[in-house]
């Protein structure tokens, strides 16, 4: 493990018990329960659309460990209906406050605005999480193969199902593929970029996505800049692609997205 995703862990593991003394987890159930079900996430993004275009998840990322402020205008009302209306399938916000300068409060305003699935992405290592996320709107969870043992991941996983939420489970090697597929992950995402040093490898992508069987849902994630990379990653076999940056660092998202929409449907 890295030495960053262990500082980002321990950090993670800090601000949760700090905010596990400020909220009830029964309360956070008993408000859970009484919402209604959020949008279906593995249906948008396996959703057979208008000339077979690829399924995109929009992240909304204001900075990243490794590439620093990425968006300084960080309107996340105006970010969500932009992508949205260009024609995400589903969006992922950034709720990890310390490395990427998200919050929760940004995932309850995306979720608030959109009528497509939001995604909580973070380091999720607690139920508790898991609970936050589902009374802030989201409709599924990132789940991280390298950062969780395969007893918590299956825990995570239960808790996600008995929420009637989707988990999208992060791999980027053969061995943590292996965990996933062992746990009865359903949903997939293969991480070009690999958390230990950060560097990215959209072939390990490619490569891995054929690999996994048919009947779960594949995600290629991170390093996706151009219709290119989403045309070689559609041909191994995946139902949607995870783009964040690129479309961060451009002015007009939402044209972005479209643009990316036109340029790979067949």
């Amino acid at each position: 493990m890295s030495s960053i995703l262990e500082e980002i862990l321990k950090s993670t593991e800090n601000l949760l018990e700090k905010r596990k003394t400020l909220s009830s987890e029964q309360l956070f159930r008993r408000h859970a329960r009484g919402m209604p079900l959020p949008p279906n996430f593995a249906a948008a993004i396996t959703r057979v659309t208008e000339n077979d275009k690829t399924n995109i998840i929009a992240e909304l990322k204001k900075a990243s460990p490794s590439k620093g402020i990425i968006r300084q205008n960080f309107s996340v009302v105006r970010l969500a209906r932009e992508l949205a209306a260009g024609g995400a399938s589903a969006l992922s916000v950034l709720t990890e406050p310390e490395y990427f300068q998200g919050s929760l409060r940004n995932l309850r305003i995306a979720a608030a605005n959109v009528n497509i699935p939001v995604i909580r992405k973070d380091f999720i290592i607690d139920p508790f999480q898991i609970l936050e996320a589902r009374v802030f709107g989201a409709s599924a969870v990132l789940l991280i193969t390298s950062a969780l043992d395969k007893r918590r991941l299956e825990q995570l996983l239960q808790t996600t199902e008995d929420l009637q939420m989707d988990a999208l489970v992060e791999v980027h090697t053969k061995e943590e593929l292996d965990t996933a597929l062992e746990s009865d992950a359903k949903i997939i995402g293969v991480n070009s970029r690999d958390l230990s040093n950060f560097e990215t490898d959209l072939n390990n992508t490619i490569n891995l996505i054929s690999e996994i069987p048919n009947g779960i849902v594949k995600v290629a994630e991170s390093g996706i800049n151009h219709t290119d990379d989403i045309e070689s990653i559609r041909k191994s076999g995946a139902d949607a692609v995870l783009v964040g940056e690129c479309l961060m660092r451009t002015s007009s998202p939402g044209d972005k997205i479209t643009q990316l929409l036109l340029s790979n449907s067949d």
